[in-house]
């Protein structure tokens, strides 16, 4: 018995916990990932990718109404959604049609799983 409990007090802290040295998560991801959930922190964003993502493609026009926000405020926002990699835009004549980054989407999705 006593040789037993020598062993556990001979055994060091890798012997009994993980390292966190070997972290799932490296910097680069979680940086790119702190950026997409960083974006989301926001409700009005929130719902505007909630619209986005369940149309496949909107045009800023089509946002206000829903959101309550002013054009210049749905600019923002989507600004905000695209420099996070989250929805991609196009400029077709005044408007801006936006449509969702599915592979984005399912990163931060993926990353809440874990």
């Amino acid at each position: 018995m006593e040789d037993e409990a020598s062993d556990v007090d001979r055994r060091g802290p890798a012997d009994c916990c993980p390292s966190v040295l070997a972290a799932p998560l490296g910097e680069p991801d979680a940086v790119l990932l702190a950026r997409g959930f960083a974006a989301l922190a926001d409700p009005v964003r929130l719902r505007l990718l909630s619209l986005v993502a369940t149309a496949g493609e909107v045009c800023s026009c089509d946002l206000e109404a829903p959101l309550a926000r002013s054009q210049p405020t749905i600019s923002h926002h989507t600004r905000t959604l695209a420099e996070a990699g989250l929805i991609v835009g196009e400029r077709r004549g005044r408007w801006s049609y936006w449509r969702p980054v599915p592979e984005r989407i399912a990163a931060l999705r993926a990353a809440l799983a874990e």
